[in-house]
């Protein structure tokens, strides 16, 4: 996890200069086990900037199994195409939200 809150685009490349990339979460169990350890809103590694709507990883891969809070994802403003979890401990706590705005992300090798 980055010490520093920066933007979605920032975070990526803050994963990619330590040799990893955003984190994927593809399963229950990993989004279980970053939900136990991580108490503040970071970025992951999900955006549908490409195609709004088409929610894909940083490796390419669509979506398969989100873990979407109640009534997210919904764009709100029409500006909201990357993914934060946020800080709650429900594994339903993913977030659309506006790629310009920082906050701390999590970083895979």
């Amino acid at each position: 996890m980055s010490s520093e809150s920066m933007s979605w685009s920032e975070s990526r490349q803050y994963c990619r200069d330590n040799g990893g990339d955003l984190v994927i979460i593809n399963t229950e169990e990993k989004q279980r086990h970053l939900t136990s350890f991580t108490k503040e809103r970071v970025w992951i590694g999900l955006s549908d900037s490409e195609t709004e709507g088409i929610m894909k990883w940083v490796d390419n891969s669509t979506l398969n199994q989100g873990f979407w809070y109640q009534g997210e994802p919904n764009n709100s403003g029409g500006d909201e195409d990357c993914v934060e979890k946020m800080a709650l401990d429900s594994i339903q706590n993913w977030n659309d939200y506006p790629c310009s705005a920082k906050m701390k992300c999590l970083c895979e090798k």
